[in-house]
């Protein structure tokens, strides 16, 4: 799986650099201030949760719980399509459809990182 992680993680650190480049010089002008704010906080979110995914990739070999690091990997994951995701098609589109997805990404967010903290005290 670590592979597996430094592969997901460097891919989407990328699209993170390439998306925020896009809403920076391309989206800056075209959309409402509010939705370019919300666009980089899908931005912001992704690079975050991208190292977090090479950060899992390394301890996928260092704590014992592998199945607790491996599944916290892939709600991150889950998570940055979810959130950062809705959050793009939010901003771009303007439809609303796209709003309660967004919640689902936060929380698939935040059970990665306790099932993190639970495998590092295993």
């Amino acid at each position: 799986m670590m592979k597996l992680f430094v592969l997901l993680g460097s891919l989407n650190a990328f699209l993170s650099v390439a998306l925020g480049a896009f809403g920076a010089h391309i989206l800056k002008g075209k959309l409402t201030p509010e939705k370019l704010d919300v666009f980089q906080t899908g931005v912001h979110y992704h690079m975050i949760h991208a190292v977090a995914l090479l950060a899992i990739a390394i301890l996928s070999d260092k704590l014992a719980s592998t199945s607790l690091v491996n599944a916290s990997g892939w709600l991150i994951f889950i998570g940055i399509i979810l959130f950062s995701g809705s959050l793009y098609a939010l901003s771009l589109t303007g439809l609303k459809i796209f709003g309660p997805i967004t919640p689902l990404g936060g929380v698939s967010f935040l059970v990665g990182w306790v099932l993190l903290a639970i495998a590092a005290l295993k």
